[in-house]
């Protein structure tokens, strides 16, 4: 057998490494000792058994190899040493062996070991012990619903893709550079692509020089501490992709980014990257210096030190590989908190680093056109991107300020929309569940930087979370959990129809034109009422041109994170919470909370049969993405919808392009045909009930705002606006305050428009207003939308439906908002005294220069952050930069008017979180849309009870007397307004309302 080893050892391929490479393999550790009787047959098995492991780092060389052995010649590696961090660490993950490493003197007893065995008496070889009954077999160990040895090779992968993105990237613009030197041709790469190519090797070089700069003792550089914690084509391959990923998601995407935004975003990437890198490059194992035949009295200390900080070192990397080794990446990441400086860079640092970075782009990075649009004369080549600044005007504030600014080259502009999928996209979707979380800092991803909560820079919110106990907020990390372990998969079918839109230019199922639209050309004429009217429609069309460069630049995005996934078996969403208590997924941008193009390509990884309850809610789901009005109808009445549209929905499915098309008239056309082809699969089946459904089907809540309201309220009328009592068919409350609004125009149209300016307004309106042009407005109110909030909504709805001119446009806006607005104050009166008590009891607190605080009913602290900016004047080598730091003195206003919607808000979070824990526990897959809660078709009716049961729990405890009470223990001095009154509305009626959520 161990011939036989040797045997495999001997003939496998060698690899003759330098001299730097033979160090990073002396320094690994071997596995235990192993048991000679015990080893498996098999070649890979017999390698790690016997103490090496297919990404081993060791170099067999200085050994006295004897017999099997004596073929392996020194300084050779039967494998590839692993250059950096994140390789190792995706090596390493893949192991399920829980031995410590061991080093190579270790291999050298058990060689000798081995040669002892193989000199005894052949008589002891044959001793053996009586045959063992056969053992039952141990059932297969499962993680995450699949076999550990899948678990551990997609952990590998998703190891891989956190900590090697960059270096990924950096190493192909390498290889694409050496195969252009030896074929002394250009590949044949995309134009961005072939951008970043150009632009790689002068920036790398330039930073290289840079960091040396930096290196000498007399160096100035403010940035300089910082900027040789990464190598330079890393640094390089981050700056360039984090420029472009900015200009893309920024400004909507018109080609700029203010340079401290650009800097911030930088220089953060940079510092997270360089955190393991770091780590592991200090403490690399330092082979033992040569002893020298004599050592000088004063430096005898000092060779001390030095071999005792070694020795310490060794042990921490030993501990560090064993954890890794052992799949406890949690403990590796506190290590390396604990033993580098834990102090974070700070935005001070990040700005000097990022800053540096950018000019070192602006002055290496050029473009020229392509070769097809290049004229006689000589090439244009140009800067890529140029530094200039911008003033700024805020229409809100009526003030004006510049900003520098970095603005790409037309050519870079245009060229963005196509660079998405040559992007490095950080935080993709997980490829096995998400760490589960247990603290601040700890949780969702292995080794990217993961936090529970998006504090956005408020200091108080972050130390109030830290100092709250672990037991008080396990209610909170236990529904982050389960949220992050719902399994998605891309449902192909979709996204297979997408692309050939998209391919085709778009235009269709609310895909934007791929195309601009022409400008007029210049009048020839001196009439100024004329030349006005060309330059505002220039004006618009240029405008409608960015919007849509911005909207293409975000589906590029989108469907290069759908394209990377589509093979892929499932991926999670790891999840965390803004500062009221509302749940996020942490990838930004193919998600369940976007839009119907997200939710048209993503789908539940596991499918579940029908049965007959779920064909109906099928159904019903169907006639909800339809919408138009269908969706308003009692649930008969949709099933009804469906089963007319069979024909049509048969055609959808199997014709989406060539057929009728009936799927593009629905209001979410993507969702509507994911849902005709699952029911067309499930109709067109033998047995329609056992057809397996991945879809995830939406139960909506009916103005969840208002709903939380009327139940804080107890307000009978409110509840019954709102659905929260049954009823033959769901009220439409968006129908209610349009009649209102009706009403109150067709008697302003009445009036004399001399005497009433309105009057021509509601002329123009009457017929216009309908429940889509009011609700969104009627959606925010209660989340404290204002007049300005109110007037934007319906401007852009109106403008939309191009009814009335652009020049009586923005009145009509004004007039039809205030309309809206005095309807909603007559409707909800009840809601209205339960947001104004709240703002005054803010007020009070506000006034005291201290922020208003609450608990949410899972635990959680909130802290509302509003507090006034103070400016921090920072000088980077590429302007002088203002930043923005929070002070000591609070927003009173801000205070007020914010904390009834985030009240709200945490209200509506916590609901949702305890009917996601409540699903897990009943065997539901759940994901949560703020109010639109999913699950399988087939337990729509578990989940629609379990949501109704935690809706009532969470409101039979005393919200508002707890909330007064903690504000009186808060501020005993303080005097705070008596509760509003309440009524008598009964909240068990919720639990036999069907309308409540559907």
């Amino acid at each position: 057998m161990w011939r036989n080893f040797a045997r495999r050892v001997s003939s496998s391929k060698r690899v003759k490494f330098p001299s730097s490479s033979a160090s990073q393999c002396q320094d690994s550790n071997f596995l235990d000792r192993i048991r000679p009787p015990v080893l498996p047959s098999c070649s890979d098995s017999l390698l790690q058994s016997a103490g090496f492991r297919r990404s081993c780092f060791s170099t067999i060389q200085n050994l006295n190899l004897t017999g099997p052995y004596s073929s392996i010649p020194a300084g050779y590696c039967t494998v590839p040493s692993l250059k950096r961090y994140g390789t190792a660490a995706a090596q390493v993950v893949s192991s399920t062996d829980e031995s410590d490493l061991s080093g190579s003197d270790e291999l050298q007893e058990m060689v000798k070991e081995f040669n002892k065995q193989q000199q005894q008496p052949q008589q002891k070889m044959e001793l053996r012990q009586p045959q063992q009954p056969p053992q039952p077999r141990r059932p297969k160990k499962m993680v995450a619903g699949m076999g550990i040895g899948k678990y551990n090779l997609l952990k590998k992968r998703q190891v891989k893709m956190e900590t090697e993105a960059w270096e990924e990237a950096a190493r192909e613009y390498q290889e694409l550079l050496v195969d252009m030197c030896e074929q002394k041709l250009a590949p044949n790469l995309p134009y961005v692509k072939t951008l970043f190519l150009g632009w790689f090797e002068p920036l790398r070089n330039a930073i290289l020089a840079d960091q040396e700069a930096c290196k000498e003792k007399n160096s100035k550089a403010s940035h300089g501490p910082y900027f040789n914690e990464l190598p330079a084509d890393m640094m390089a391959v981050i700056t360039m992709h984090k420029m472009m990923a900015l200009l893309m998601t920024t400004n909507g995407a018109n080609g700029s980014v203010r340079v401290v935004q650009a800097a911030c975003g930088i220089g953060e990437a940079i510092e997270h990257e360089s955190m393991i890198n770091k780590f592991l490059e200090k403490t690399k194992k330092r082979g033992k210096k040569a002893s020298k035949p004599e050592i000088e009295p004063d430096s005898a200390s000092v060779a001390n030190t030095e071999e005792k900080s070694g020795e310490d070192s060794d042990k921490l990397r030993k501990k560090v590989t064993t954890l890794m080794k052992k799949q406890k990446l949690y403990q590796v990441r506190k290590m390396v908190k604990d033993h580098d400086d834990p102090t974070p860079w700070g935005q001070e640092a990040h700005v000097k680093v990022g800053c540096r970075l950018i000019q070192l782009l602006i002055e290496t990075a050029y473009i020229q056109p392509p070769v097809d649009q290049l004229g006689d004369g000589p090439p244009d080549i140009r800067p890529a991107f140029v530094h200039t600044l911008k003033t700024v005007t805020h229409e809100a504030q009526k003030v004006s300020r510049r900003y520098g600014v970095i603005e790409c080259d037309p050519l870079v502009r245009k060229g963005l929309e196509k660079s998405a999928r040559h992007m490095v996209i950080p935080y993709m979707p997980m490829l096995v569940p998400p760490v589960d979380w247990s603290k601040y800092d700890k949780g969702a991803h292995f080794f990217l930087p993961s936090y529970v909560m998006r504090i956005h820079g408020s200091k108080q919110q972050r130390q109030v979370l830290k100092r709250t106990s672990r037991e008080q907020l396990d209610p909170v990390y236990e529904a982050l959990n389960t949220l992050g372990n719902t399994k998605w998969r891309i449902n192909k079918k979709v996204l297979a129809v997408v692309d050939r839109i998209w391919a085709s230019g778009g235009r269709i199922a609310g895909l934007v034109d791929r195309e601009d639209i022409p400008l007029p050309e210049k009048l020839e004429t001196e009439d100024e009422q004329e030349m006005r009217r060309w330059k505002w429609k220039v004006k618009n069309l240029k405008k409608e041109n960015s919007e849509r460069h911005s909207q293409r630049c975000d589906i590029e995005l989108k469907l290069a994170v759908a394209r990377k996934m589509k093979d892929e078996e499932g991926f999670y969403y790891p999840h965390n919470l803004d500062f009221r208590g509302r749940a996020y997924p942490m990838h930004p941008h193919l998600n369940h909370l976007g839009s119907d193009l997200c939710r048209g390509i993503l789908e539940f990884a596991e499918g579940r049969p029908l049965g007959k309850s779920g064909l109906r809610w099928l159904k019903i789901h169907l006639a909800n993405l339809y919408a138009g009005g269908v969706d308003k109808l009692s649930y008969d009445g949709r099933i009804a919808f469906t089963e007319k549209h069979l024909e049509d929905i048969f055609d959808s499915a199997e014709q989406p392009l060539e057929g009728k098309r009936w799927w593009l008239n629905a209001e979410d056309p993507f969702q509507c045909l994911a849902a005709c082809v699952n029911l067309t699969e499930a109709l067109r089946s033998s047995s329609p009930e056992m057809t397996l459904s991945y879809m995830p089907v939406h139960q909506d809540g009916s103005c969840n705002g208002l709903q939380h309201y009327a139940a804080l309220g107890r307000d009978k009328l409110g509840a019954a606006a709102v659905n929260l009592v049954a009823g033959n068919k769901p009220a439409d409350v968006y129908s209610g305050i349009a009649t209102r609004v009706l009403e109150i125009m067709r008697i302003d149209a009445e009036k004399d428009p001399a005497t009433n300016p309105n009057a021509l307004h509601a002329k123009l309106l009457i017929d216009q207003v309908d429940r889509k042009l009011v609700k969104q407005t009627v959606m925010t109110s209660v989340y404290g939308v204002t007049y300005i909030g109110a007037r934007d909504q319906i401007k852009k709805r109106l403008k939309e439906r191009g009814a009335i001119d652009d020049g009586l446009l923005y009145p009509s806006a004004c007039y039809a908002a205030k309309t809206t607005l005095t309807a909603l104050e007559e409707m909800f009166e009840g809601a209205r005294s339960i947001m104004a008590w709240l703002g005054e009891c803010a007020k009070i607190i506000a006034s005291e220069n201290e922020p208003v605080q609450w608990i949410t009913p899972l635990g959680l602290p909130v802290v509302q952050p509003y507090r006034q900016l103070g400016r921090h004047l920072i000088k980077t080598s590429l302007q002088m930069l203002a930043l923005q730091r929070e002070t000591d003195k609070i927003m009173v206003k801000r205070q007020r008017t914010a904390f009834p919607p985030n009240f709200v808000h945490s209200l509506d979070g916590s609901h949702m979180m305890m009917t996601a824990v409540a699903c897990r526990k009943a065997g539901l897959n759940f994901a949560g849309v703020h109010d639109s809660y999913w699950t399988h078709a087939s337990d729509v009716d578990e989940l629609n009870r379990i949501l109704r049961e935690k809706f009532v729990e969470l409101y039979e405890a005393p919200i508002l007397e707890n909330l007064l009470e903690a504000f009186q223990k808060s501020f005993p001095k303080l005097k705070f307004p008596p509760l509003p009154d309440r009524g008598d509305f009964d909240l068990k009626d919720v639990l036999i309302s069907p309308y409540f959520f559907n």
